[in-house]
């Protein structure tokens, strides 16, 4: 039988939607304090969002009426007829954000126009105003969200660790904060400030939210089109990292996400990066409304362009036309320097005098003639001291240098137990796997995917027995991450301690990396530290793995010996030994298969079915 839904269960189907953990009021609310007119935005959360979030401005407010009706479904100030979505120029428009908050939280709100002598306050809870009554404030609206899912415990009980949580609350402030640099942010968690943003340009704003190692590091983009603009600033490509999160696409002041864009930025970018880094972008795209469907997911954030391809050869042009006029070897500007125009070879003149001495000197006769410009003219008076004719490298320079190049790494593999003593044949192949015979049977190991294994079940026990070996740093390095990459390592930082990494946090951004694991590479800190919130953040995020296996996982990949580098036999014959000594030797950590036994008739088969 079909019946309509009693309006408080609606809307929390519809919440759901909207409101999916609480970095999702914290975007809702935001944009809606954007929209407000704002100038000073503040954005208090208590318990990672799970127990306040409080949005404060100083925009213009609500009136008494409007302030009852928000909380109404479908209830907007920015459309009023079919026409108006076609022209959406706000941030917020659906009417759904306050609705949904307060079907799945208790919701204070506190607004008042500037035209009224007193402000209202109201309570809401199960989508019903419980209170109201006047207060007295200063003109503006404070809307408190509390006790997110209160009466959902079972959607309660999926939002993540506090950190997690934490991490995506920042990631939306971030985005909000760099779309509007000219309004003043601050964000404060758990009663400490953790960002306080002054109003100011577009590259000041991108220094305070993503860190001072971009000051000096950004180029500007600037094309204007009758079709769109785009603005905003790369960076260089000295300052790529190995870690995606530096990337943000904004379509008419709102975040998006674009893999056709971002395809288009790194072609931009072609032939100046390696092929595992990527570069900072912050790219605002300004367009007419009506070229782009903006309500074509609940979250907003991914759009629909009427010409995608106008606007991926555009994004591509701008930023090469950009990066052509940025020289890449540096250039010395002498007007930096107001001692330089001071000195005597620039203030006084370049006489006939001077002309002639400078004409008659060796140096500028030698250099005038045909094959001289090399020759210096000795000075009869200074004897020569020291000098001794060029010879080629001994053969002892040789002899040494061939010794450290056939010296043999250290993989960092266990040398607990010992291969068997009984005589087997090991080769490799293609320096990249490892075959030997024991019996009547062949055995071909792939050696990454073998080392995968071995050093993934090291880093567990390490992990369950909390003995990990530390080798401090000699000269400790300082990591500058961005805030979403910052809160993804404070979450990290137990495991990574627990597998021997030592690091401090300095700041909001910083962190200083005093220690890594025994038999770890000293001088490649940074980079394995960003390769492992990349390979966190963007391959494993789809696997229900815990957090400390996800690590693991990562930095087992790192560490491996890869395909393609060549091995000793003592190399090999420990590597086998390892592998079989791991509790599942058969599947690496991401479930390729470690190795396979070929009896000697597959052997003879292979070569008959040739």
């Amino acid at each position: 039988m079909i019946q309509v839904l009693p309006d408080h269960i609606a809307n929390q189907i519809a919440a759901g939607e909207v409101i999916q953990r609480p970095a999702s009021a914290v975007k809702e609310l935001l944009e809606n304090a954007v929209d407000a007119g704002a100038t000073s935005i503040e954005l208090i959360i208590q318990d990672a969002g799970k127990s306040l979030v409080q949005v404060v401005d100083n925009g213009k407010g609500m009136s008494i009426e409007d302030a009852r009706l928000c909380f109404a479904r479908h209830a907007t100030s920015k459309i009023s007829s079919i026409e108006d979505l076609f022209h959406i120029r706000t941030m917020g428009f659906r009417g759904e954000a306050l609705a949904s908050i307060a079907a799945v939280a208790q919701v204070e709100l506190k607004t008042k126009q500037a035209t009224n002598e007193a402000g209202i306050f109201i309570e809401v809870e199960h989508s019903s105003i419980t209170r109201e009554e006047p207060i007295g404030m200063a003109t503006g609206t404070s809307l408190a969200m509390k006790n997110l899912f209160f009466n959902i415990p079972a959607r309660r009980n999926f939002l993540k660790s506090n950190a997690a949580e934490m991490r995506h609350i920042v990631e939306e402030f971030t985005r909000v904060a760099l779309a509007f640099p000219a309004i003043q942010f601050s964000l404060h968690a758990n009663n400490q400030q953790l960002y306080q943003l002054e109003s100011g340009s577009l590259k000041q704003r991108i220094v305070q939210l993503l860190g001072n190692n971009y000051a000096s590091k950004l180029v500007g983009v600037q094309e204007e089109t009758d079709y769109l603009t785009i603005r905003g600033f790369v960076g260089k490509p000295d300052s790529a990292r190995k870690t995606r999160g530096d990337q943000y696409f904004f379509v008419n002041n709102r975040f998006i996400k674009s893999s056709y864009l971002h395809h288009a930025v790194m072609n931009a970018f072609q032939a100046l990066l390696p092929a595992d880094h990527f570069p900072l972008y912050v790219l605002f795209i300004d367009l007419d409304p009506q070229q782009v469907d903006i309500n074509v997911h609940p979250t907003k954030q991914e759009i629909k362009f009427e010409d995608e391809k106008i606007v991926y050869a555009f994004v591509q042009a701008a930023i090469r036309h950009a990066l052509a006029q940025f020289s890449i070897t540096p250039t010395l500007d002498f007007e930096l320097d107001a001692s330089i125009q001071q000195l005597d070879s620039i203030q006084q003149p370049f006489t006939e005098q001077t002309r002639s001495a400078i004409q008659e000197g060796n140096l500028y006769q030698h250099f005038t003639q045909k094959n001289q410009a090399h020759r210096i003219q000795p000075d009869a008076t200074q004897p020569a001291k020291n000098w001794k004719p060029f010879q080629p490298l001994g053969a002892e320079y040789t002899s040494t240098r061939k010794e450290d190049l056939l010296a043999e790494p250290d993989l960092g593999l266990r040398s607990a137990t010992s291969f068997p003593s009984e005589s087997i044949t090991v080769i490799q192949l293609l320096d990249s796997y490892i075959l030997f015979s024991k019996g009547s049977t062949c055995t071909l190991i792939n050696q990454q995917a073998a080392h995968e294994r071995v050093l993934y079940e090291k880093f567990i026990q390490q992990l369950e027995n909390k003995k990990a070996a530390t080798q401090p740093s000699l000269f400790p390095t300082t990591l500058s991450l961005n805030p979403t990459d910052a809160s993804l390592l404070e979450e990290l930082l137990a495991d990574l301690t627990a597998v021997g990494f030592l690091i401090q946090k300095l700041n909001a951004h910083d962190f200083q990396i005093q220690g890594i694991p025994a038999g770890f590479e000293n001088g490649k800190e940074e980079s394995l530290l960003e390769a492992v919130l990349e390979e966190y953040k963007h391959f494993n995020t789809a696997l229900a793995l815990p957090l400390h296996e996800k690590l693991c996982r990562s930095l087992a990949k790192q560490q491996a010996i890869k395909t393609g580098i060549q091995l000793s036999e003592r190399e090999m014959k420990q590597l086998i030994t390892d592998l079989f000594a791991c509790k599942e030797p058969h599947l690496s950590p991401f479930g390729v298969p470690v190795f396979r036994i070929l009896q000697k008739e597959d052997i003879g088969q292979l070569l008959l079915n040739r």
